[in-house]
């Protein structure tokens, strides 16, 4: 589309400037072509000149691309375009022959992007919402990677302040049968480790008290780390690092940042504190970075751990926090400000909503093991990784979410993952079913693929790159979930209404090969979106 525009204004057709994306979409009514735009629209008024005479003339060039069966001009100016059904067609094999790569893009190529989720303190296990942002982020990751993005996946380890060494004194506590500390941990996870760190430092009750809270903070916090790990393991979340929050002021990293952001004019002092003045970017009040008894902040953390990221060579930081945390966006991205970068370019702040579990119409609130928060474990143990991990992804991160546990693990279309995996099955069940019989896939005709549900599919199945392209752009894995929802439930009804394979003694022809094409191109992209969300697609079910 954009290159036929390309072509009149450098032919002198047109006087403007080519735009660098249009809208290309599918109508919902077939007899309106294959496809749609109002890109005669959207040049009117820069290049000074009717709609529909621009219509005009962008018609004329298209309908003489390869595969283009007609161009018509409609209403004020736009173009209803019908495809070649042989051009149509040769989609599947395209597909069939990209395999895994089909959906890919380079939208992103060459931008290096640091990807933090989860991120949750490591004094409990991973609570409902950290589930979602597990899933989200996991599926964001992929989903960038296929656009071309460098990706680097993070977990921000906040092993230090205040929250560690309630946890720590917690675990002693418990290990000492004595009450837990105010404001402590509480749960059986907290019986069991500390039960874990006496197997491991079995003379540790006798020490002083001062030796015991270290041995308990420092083993606790690694046994923490660790069962977080495997919880992300366990879900499929892949993470390339796992950042501590103490090295940061192991290595003096604070302190540099400081000096940095002083160097930029931003650090003043008042009151025996040092301050960082966000409030000359948005924030609603300037930020401590160290107290005036000397503490270093959490703030301060968060300044250094951005520039850190930056050194790293990420030009664009991507935070994924929850709904609680709503009020880090603007100091984050003062940070950023502050630091000489681009807020609106060099970080990204994407803010989610709760999650609710429902199970017989009731809400689940508990955990055997963590008391008052659902855990990741209970949720994989409730619904499984792919009904987890498809249903978190499914809804955009805005919108609280609620999980019914009775309608996951059912085996009906109302299940979403369950309906996408059973389409891929069924795909699956059309190789399978040719293998037994000794039908080799044959010659592939495309101009055999004509009917409406064939051209349906073919549509559908053109769509998944674009879809690709815009989760990608938009930070949202749900865009692929939806999609690939919408795509079974066109290769349903292909399926119903177009034989495949055939029947009894009947012959094997070249519409058989060529819907066999069309049900592996439909496997192939149906399987690969659901790779992107981290979700397996079974061959059978």
């Amino acid at each position: 589309m954009l290159s036929a525009v390309r072509a009149a204004v450098e032919a002198g057709e047109l006087a403007v400037a080519v735009p660098e994306s249009t809208t290309v979409e599918r109508p919902k009514n077939r007899e309106h072509g294959d496809y749609a735009t109002n890109i005669a629209l959207q040049l009117a008024k820069p290049a000074k000149r009717a709609p529909r005479e621009i219509a005009e003339l962008l018609a004329a060039r298209i309908a003489q691309v390869p595969g283009i069966a007609k161009v018509d001009v409609a209403g004020p100016g736009f173009l209803n375009i019908t495809v070649d059904t042989a051009a149509q067609g040769e989609l599947a094999r395209a597909i069939v022959d990209a395999g895994a790569d089909y959906g890919s893009n380079n939208a992103f190529d060459g931008l290096k992007i640091n990807l933090e989720f989860v991120s949750a303190n490591p004094t409990g296990p991973i609570h409902i919402g950290g589930v979602r942002w597990a899933a989200v982020g996991d599926s964001l990751g992929r989903i960038l990677r296929a656009s071309g993005a460098d990706v680097t996946t993070e977990y921000y380890i906040n092993d230090a302040g205040v929250q560690i060494d309630k946890f720590g004194k917690s675990l002693m506590a418990a290990a000492n049968k004595r009450p837990v500390p105010e404001d402590g941990y509480v749960g059986a996870y907290i019986n069991d480790i500390a039960a874990d760190i006496l197997a491991e430092h079995p003379d540790v009750l006798g020490m002083d008290e001062a030796l015991q809270e270290k041995i308990f903070r420092a083993t606790g916090l690694r046994l923490m780390v660790a069962e977080i790990q495997r919880s992300m393991e366990n879900f499929g979340a892949h993470f390339d690092v796992w950042f501590s929050e103490t090295t940061l002021h192991a290595s003096g990293a604070v302190e540099k940042a400081i000096e940095r952001l002083r160097e930029q004019g931003h650090v003043y002092d008042d009151n025996g504190a040092i301050w960082l003045r966000t409030t000359d970017y948005g924030d609603d009040k300037d930020r401590v970075l160290i107290k005036s008894d000397g503490e270093k902040t959490y703030f301060a953390s968060d300044a250094a751990y951005y520039l850190n990221k930056r050194d790293r060579g990420n030009e664009v930081a991507v935070y994924m926090l929850g709904a609680d945390h709503h009020g880090y966006v603007g100091r984050l991205k003062a940070i950023v400000a502050c630091a000489g970068d681009d807020p609106e370019h060099n970080i990204e702040v994407i803010v989610g909503q709760f999650v609710k579990m429902m199970r017989a119409g009731e809400e689940v609130r508990m955990s055997k093991r963590a008391g008052n928060i659902i855990t990741i474990d209970d949720v994989v143990e409730w619904i499984g990784v792919d009904a987890a991990r498809y249903s978190l992804a499914r809804s955009s991160t805005d919108s609280t979410i609620t999980l019914d546990i009775d309608i996951l693990t059912s085996h009906k279309n109302e299940n979403p993952v369950f309906y996408v995996q059973y389409a891929h099955a069924r795909m699956s069940s059309v190789e399978r079913k040719a293998a037994e019989r000794g039908i080799v896939k044959g010659e592939f005709k495309p101009e055999l693929l004509s009917t409406e549900w064939e051209s349906d599919l073919l549509g559908m199945l053109g769509e998944f790159p674009r879809v690709v392209a815009k989760a990608a752009e938009m930070r949202e894995p749900h865009h692929v979930a939806r999609y690939l929802e919408q795509l079974a439930g066109t290769y349903h009804r292909f399926y119903d209404h177009c034989q495949i394979l055939p029947k009894g003694e009947e012959a094997v022809t070249d519409l058989t090969y060529a819907r066999m094409w069309l049900a592996e191109a439909a496997k192939t992209v149906v399987a690969n979106g659901l790779a992107l969300l981290g979700v397996s697609a079974p061959e059978r079910m």
